[in-house]
C-alpha cells in the first residue's frame, strides 16, 4: 500500500444507497460523458428502475450498493457494488463503480473498491468476485490491477441489457464459497 493509498483510504468513505440518492445515479449513468464505457445513458425511466433495484439489492441478499463520500466535503462523487450472477455457468459476485469526473484520477474508485472488498471478501457467499470494465476504459482496468484482479480473458460482455461491449474479464478470488 502506497502513501497516497493511506490518503484517499481515509478522504474517502461508502454509505449504503439510499432513498435519496437518486439524483446521484442520474449523473452517473444518465450522463453521455459519464456513459462512455458503457453503452450510453439510460433513461429517467430506466434510472428509476435501477434505483429501486440498487435499493432492494441488501434486503434481498443478492449484494450490496453504496454511494462514494468524499470526507472533507460529504459530497457523493460515486458509486460502488457488488451483486450476485452467473458467469460461464459459476455463481460469482460481480462488482461495478463510477467516479464523476472531477473526482477521477485521485484514487478514489481504488479507495472505494478496496473498502467493498474489505466486506465481501469473507462473506463467503461465492470463491470469486469479477469486474468486466471496457477495454477502452483504462482507468477502471488499472483499478482491477492495482487490487489485486487477475485478468482472465477479453470478452462481449451485454450492458446495459441490449447493449454489447468488449470487456475485459478480471477475477478476484475471495474467501472460501459454496
Amino acid at each position: 500500500m502506497t502513501e497516497s493509498d493511506i490518503f484517499y483510504r481515509s478522504t474517502v468513505r461508502i454509505e449504503p444507497w439510499g432513498e435519496g440518492d437518486l439524483p446521484l445515479l442520474k449523473k452517473l449513468l444518465g450522463d453521455p460523458a459519464m456513459t462512455e464505457h458503457l453503452g450510453g445513458p439510460e433513461s429517467d425511466e430506466q434510472l428509476v428502475k435501477r434505483q429501486a433495484r440498487y435499493e432492494r439489492l441488501t434486503p434481498d441478499g443478492k449484494g450490496q450498493m453504496f454511494k462514494i463520500v468524499y470526507e472533507a466535503t460529504g459530497e457523493a462523487v460515486g458509486s460502488v457494488g457488488y451483486w450476485d450472477t452467473t458467469h460461464h455457468g459459476e455463481n460469482i459476485y460481480e462488482m461495478g463503480w463510477s467516479v464523476l469526473p472531477a473526482f477521477q484520477g485521485q484514487g478514489i474508485a481504488s479507495a472505494a473498491v478496496a473498502q467493498v472488498l474489505a466486506i465481501v471478501q469473507p462473506d463467503g457467499t461465492y470463491r470469486s468476485l469479477h469486474a468486466f470494465p471496457s477495454i477502452h476504459n483504462p482507468s477502471s482496468n488499472a483499478v482491477c490491477r492495482k487490487l489485486g484482479f487477475t485478468l482472465i480473458e477479453e470478452c462481449e460482455f451485454e450492458y446495459p441489457r441490449g447493449s454489447f461491449m468488449r470487456c475485459n474479464d478480471w477475477r478476484l478470488e475471495l474467501s472460501t464459497g459454496n
